[in-house]
């Protein structure tokens, strides 16, 4: 049996990010991370640091996130300090990218919502022109059904797998200790100390965390939370490395900082299915060269799908268990976007029990409550 102050499960972003955290705040943090053959949501994901369409119907979580983008160009320093790790961070805004008026005025209507959701606080996206659009990413021909895009000055973008890496490196030169191939089984208390039983042995700790995205709904039972999440597939497509031309975060279309250009994404719900389809591939490929017309003469290289966390209303969940006090969720799809303010606000949550204001907002009771609040015709 090895003893810390915290258990984090999942060594995805999510978990490591908070264990980081933990770490700056002086605890004692083990991070149990699964084998290398689950979902990996963390390694298949696009890198965005996304602000703009988050937070449909609960505008808190748009604010937590866009507190994320405003603390990221901090978080990003520290980490290649701390890990000699760049992770490649973008910051000068993001587009997502519109095609033809029905797309324009969809885009407008959801923004709208958001922005009358937001009230006082202000959202702070814009509908710009083709023209601003061109001015934006100089050297790019733009297709002809483009008519516009969404702007907003808090997006950005980062190198996900560099952004993982940093995170495990930084966190193991902190003293925090990673250990892979331990997946948790069970989780019990003994009147003191939550108990993580794994294969490669037992931890104990006075707080536990789970952040191991699917991993949660089998585990969160057994320390009294109720966690409802989703799994949903989106595919992605890689290039070959092409001359750097997209300068900035965009929405389904994204050059990294190595070069390749990623096409993506889709939303299918097929349980827990992270195959590729020709069909979903000749839809991204298609409209990437309608939005860009010179990506037509590269070569495809890579092509993958990746199984979504996702909660039912796609904005965040962190909760503190009532029975089991020192019980712990953290979880959403957001991990790149989230893991500055996981490092810093989450972490603290957990050290010293400090709520930011409307953080009460993302607990998992929010589900039971809309059920009683829906009248029944809806």
């Amino acid at each position: 049996m090895e003893t810390f102050d915290v258990i984090v499960v999942g060594g995805g972003l999510f978990g490591p990010a908070t264990a980081y955290g933990l770490r700056q705040q002086g605890l004692d943090t083990v991070v149990l991370d699964d084998g290398d053959d689950v979902l990996r949501a963390a390694r298949g994901n696009f890198g965005l640091v996304w602000v703009q369409s988050k937070g449909m119907g609960m505008h808190h979580y748009h604010a937590w996130s866009r507190e994320s983008a405003h603390l990221y160009a901090d978080f990003a320093a520290e980490l290649k300090d701390g890990s000699g790790v760049a992770v490649a961070h973008r910051n000068n805004g993001g587009m997502h990218i519109l095609l033809g008026e029905t797309e324009r005025e969809q885009r407008r209507r959801e923004m709208d919502i958001m922005r009358q959701q937001a009230g006082v606080d202000g959202f702070e996206c814009e509908i710009i022109e083709r023209e601003d659009v061109e001015k934006m990413l100089p050297g790019v021909r733009l297709g002809d059904a483009v008519v516009g895009a969404s702007f907003s000055k808090h997006d950005g973008d980062v190198n996900p797998l560099k952004l993982l890496r940093a995170l495990h490196t930084s966190f193991r030169r902190m003293g925090g200790k990673l250990r892979t191939d331990c997946r948790v089984e069970n989780i019990r208390h003994d009147g003191s100390a939550f108990i993580a039983e794994t294969r490669n042995g037992c931890f104990a700790a006075p707080k536990i965390v789970l952040a191991c995205g699917h991993g949660i709904t089998r585990l969160a039972p057994m320390v009294g939370l109720d966690t409802p999440i989703v799994p949903q597939r989106g595919q992605v497509l890689v290039t070959e490395r092409a001359e750097p031309v997209l300068g900035m975060a965009l929405g389904n279309v994204r050059q990294t900082d190595e070069g390749t250009v990623q096409i993506g994404n889709t939303e299918e719900d097929v349980e827990y299915d992270d195959g590729t389809t020709l069909s979903a591939s000749q839809a991204m490929a298609r409209r990437a060269v309608k939005l860009f017309p010179q990506l037509a003469g590269l070569r495809l290289i890579r092509t993958w799908g990746c199984i979504r966390v996702l909660t039912p209303d796609k904005c965040a969940i962190y909760d503190e268990s009532e029975e089991y006090p020192g019980a712990y969720v953290a979880t959403s799809h957001s991990g790149v976007t989230l893991a500055a303010v996981n490092a810093r606000h989450t972490a603290r949550w957990i050290a010293t029990g400090e709520m930011t204001p409307g953080f009460e907002e993302f607990s998992a009771k929010r589900f039971n409550k809309g059920i009683q609040d829906v009248p029944s015709h809806h």
